[in-house]
């Protein structure tokens, strides 16, 4: 199983209430719900029942809780990402986006001298 989706089931499993684990976990709550439906349907049945004002885990749910608290704690912890020095050469624009010269006309950043 992914992990990724263990730590969001956990999370709403904990807070029995998915706008506010996906607060907690900084996602946006689209994708809690995908991650929940997946993970749903990887296990073969619902982990949550869903009312108009509570959520609840269902009996599978709770057995699941358990099982994907120590799936987490034995999983390995995750890779540190590089660090990538800030920084770089500066470029120069070699004169793109400059208007074209029109032959009669004067340049726009000129200007005409009076006689």
């Amino acid at each position: 199983m992914n992990i990724t989706l263990l730590v969001r089931f956990v999370a709403v499993a904990e807070e029995l209430h998915f706008p506010r684990a996906a607060k907690a976990l900084n996602i946006p709550l689209a994708s809690l719900y995908s991650s929940i439906a997946k993970l749903e349907e990887q296990v073969g049945t619902p982990l949550f029942v869903r009312d108009s004002a509570e959520t609840r885990l269902t009996n599978a749910g709770s057995l699941f809780l358990a099982t994907a608290k120590d799936e987490i704690a034995a999983a390995p912890a995750p890779a540190a990402k590089p660090v990538v020095p800030a920084g770089g050469k500066a470029k120069a624009s070699k004169g793109k986006g400059r208007a074209p010269a029109v032959k009669g006309q004067p340049k726009p950043y000129k200007k005409r001298q009076g006689r």
